[in-house]
């Protein structure tokens, strides 16, 4: 799902087909170290035996919580899996005991951001400088 997740994001940033050595130089570039207890979750979605989306949680500081790695397969868009993914993160965060959860995104990622928007993220100000955050939402946890 990672392999899947930077293939597509990088590959509309950059307007061609990636190459599986920029996939796997990505994945080294970005790891997923804090995706893990006790301050991180990292789950997979499941539709039919077949993960088909997957996202990450991290705390920021002890009150804020932030997803990442966000990706829903395109043969699962339009099902509901979307939803139920952010509902799983979200409790992730609640059992990290975070009241708020902030993302960043960027502006071509335009079903990511109605998905956010559809489940009560609103748009803030800048809170990191990303160099692929053009976007960023937060919604209370609690």
């Amino acid at each position: 799902m990672r392999r899947a997740y930077y293939a597509e994001v990088a590959g509309r940033y950059w307007k061609r087909s990636v190459t599986e050595a920029e996939i796997d130089q990505g994945l080294l570039d970005f790891p997923d170290d804090e995706l893990t207890a006790p301050t991180g979750r990292f789950v997979v979605g499941r539709r039919g035996g077949r993960p088909l989306a997957c996202g990450g949680i991290r705390l920021l500081d002890p009150a804020t919580a932030e997803l990442t790695r966000v990706y829903v397969d395109p043969r699962a868009r339009g099902t509901g899996g979307g939803a139920a993914l952010l509902e799983v993160l979200e409790e992730a965060g609640r059992a990290l005991g975070a009241e708020r959860v902030r993302l960043d995104t960027r502006s071509d990622l335009v079903e990511a951001r109605a998905l956010y928007a559809r489940h009560g993220y609103a748009e803030i100000p800048a809170y990191n400088a990303g160099p692929y955050a053009e976007h960023w939402f937060e919604k209370p946890l609690r």
